[in-house]
Order: structure tokens, then sequence, then C-alpha cells
């Protein structure tokens, strides 16, 4: 049994869309994704200005997605997070904000869909403590 959340996260997710995932190297929003990517993670994009990233093809948003992720990575700020919450509402079985992101209405929307979220911590640092 997992011991928490991030754990299950961690360990039972493959296929992680990134919304708000960067072309620039000097970003977290691809950084993050891109040791993701390293850590055995298939990376989908979610770039409404980018053809490919990170040698992965990019979708304008999680609408254009054909198929179900396991996890829903958001680099947005936190206002917009209740739209890309409600995008991910059928498409994922996890939503994951980033470092400094939060918003209750996006929570309620999760919660209310029933799916599990967490908010305000890096994917990637929790990752390092873990394994």
């Amino acid at each position: 049994m997992y011991t928490s959340l991030v754990e299950e996260i961690l360990k039972v997710v493959k296929i992680i869309a990134v919304v708000g995932c960067s072309t620039n190297p000097q970003k977290a929003a691809y950084q993050v994704p891109k040791y993701l990517q390293d850590n055995g993670y298939k990376i989908i994009p979610i770039n409404p200005n980018a053809k490919e990233i990170l040698g992965e093809k990019a979708f304008t948003s999680l609408n254009d997605l054909n198929g179900k992720v396991d996890l829903v990575l958001v680099f947005r700020p936190s206002e917009e997070t209740p739209i890309v919450t409600k995008q991910a509402v059928g498409q994922t079985k996890y939503i994951w904000f980033q470092l400094g992101i939060e918003n209750e209405s996006a929570e309620e929307i999760a919660k209310a869909a029933g799916i599990p979220i967490i908010m305000n911590k890096c994917i990637m640092v929790e990752h390092k403590a873990l394994f």
C-alpha cells in the first residue's frame, strides 16, 4: 500500500500531460518534464505555441488529446487552473499543480469529479526524495 498520494502517483503514473510545458530549457516548465522523461515517464506537452517539445508532439490544449493520460501536470498561473481542471476531467486519473500553484475552485472541480489533486508541490523534488 502507498503511504501517500504523492507516492501513489509517482509509482502508478506512466503518461503525463504537461500543461504549460515550455520550449525554454532555462524554465522549470522544461526542466521538470525533461527530468520526468529521463526517468521513464511519457510526456505529452500541452503548449499552443509549440509544435514539438522534448521530442514529443505538442498539443494546443487538453481537449486535443485523443486518449487518456495518467496525470495532468500543470505549469500555469493559479487563476487559469479552474479551466485546465475542467478540461482534465474525464482525461486523467490525477492532477498535480506545480510549486506555487494553488486554486480552491480548481480543487473543488477535481474533488467533485473524483480526481485526486496535489497542489503547490514540485513533482521533481518529490520524485527525487522518493527514489
